[in-house]
């Protein structure tokens, strides 16, 4: 039987402080109900119900704590020599990503190609992480290539990722987690089409710490030079609205900048044909190997626990928010 593996056990702490906090908000609001909930309200919010959403949301942050080990089976080493990197996508996930000068649209089609890229790197590590305003780790360095296309497909517009560009703080997130690998080769691939407008750190800023830690970035503006459209609602009618954006709002001298100091490259893909051909370029520049024996492929188990435990933390929520009748978590 194939033993279980666990890569780290710090970020497990992030788990447990969500659980505390859980927990000391959750009998605080209950400490004093007369104040809180209406006449008559506590009869409907019994012990016991109380205690049952109580370790629904509980069981829910353990899942998401043990999940963040990332437990892993090692599937065995791979053999002779192999060419590896880690690799990073860093993807735009803001509301322009939707416009329609690719069919269907620019970020549909981003997802597709980079499928197809990860389907020519079966021995590297890949990550994903999507920003807008805000920037989220959507999957850890893996080998799972299954996973890693599943994850590629899940990428969306929207979510709580606000509405702005965060060019900076996506790629000083990614030059965080690529600073943690002990690989020779390490890249980021950052795809977007517009220009960074908040964020903690500016795009170079966070360039010039991927050039302190040996990081290569490729950069990516994608989107046509003409006038383009995104979806905005429906009329009374049921019909797609659109809302026109102007073309050419894509900041190559800083993508250009970005590039220059980290050893990279950058590239404009206007179509979905010069999306295909840049990443093919970059899949043919960034290869390298290392010995077979040093390399243990493995098949990553996170989501199994992560997807429950957060499932279980909205339905928590839900329940104290209507069920308890409490004005939310």
């Amino acid at each position: 039987m194939q033993e279980l593996e666990f890569s780290t056990f710090y970020n497990s702490l992030w788990g447990i402080v969500g659980l505390v906090v859980w927990t000391f908000s959750f009998y605080h609001f209950f400490k004093k109900p007369e104040l809180l909930l209406p006449s008559g309200m506590m009869k409907k919010t019994g012990g016991v119900k109380r205690s049952l959403v109580w370790i629904v949301g509980s069981l829910g942050w353990l899942l998401v704590a043990y999940s963040l080990t990332q437990p892993r089976v090692p599937q065995g080493f791979a053999k002779n020599k192999i060419e590896v990197n880690d690799i990073f996508f860093v993807v735009d996930v803001s509301r322009s990503m939707l416009a329609d000068d690719f069919k269907p649209n620019r970020l549909e089609v981003a997802k597709d190609k980079i499928a197809d890229f990860v389907g020519l790197r079966p021995t590297d590590r890949i990550g994903l992480i999507i920003f807008s305003e805000r920037a989220f780790t959507l999957l850890p360095l893996s080998t799972d290539l299954k996973l890693i296309k599943q994850m590629v497909g899940e990428i969306d517009v929207g979510g709580m990722l606000g509405s702005g560009t965060n060019i900076g703080d996506a790629l000083g997130l990614a030059v965080a987690r690529g600073a943690q690998s002990l690989a020779k080769s390490k890249v980021i691939i950052l795809l977007t089409d517009g220009v960074s407008n908040v964020g903690f750190l500016t795009p170079i800023q966070a360039a010039e710490e991927a050039m302190k830690q040996g990081i290569k970035v490729y950069t990516i503006g994608i989107g046509g030079r003409g006038d383009a459209r995104i979806p905005y609602g429906k009329n009374i009618f049921g019909r797609q609205r659109y809302q026109p954006i102007p073309g050419g709002s894509i900041d190559f001298k800083t993508l250009q900048a970005i590039a220059d100091k980290t050893k990279g490259k950058s590239f404009e893909a206007q179509d979905e044909k010069a999306l295909a051909e840049v990443l093919s370029e970059i899949e043919k520049l960034e290869k390298s190997e290392i010995n077979a024996s040093a390399r243990v492929i493995y098949k990553e188990l996170y989501l199994m626990f992560l997807i429950p435990g957060v499932v279980l933390i909205l339905l928590a929520s839900f329940l104290r928010k209507y069920y308890l009748r409490e004005g939310g978590v």
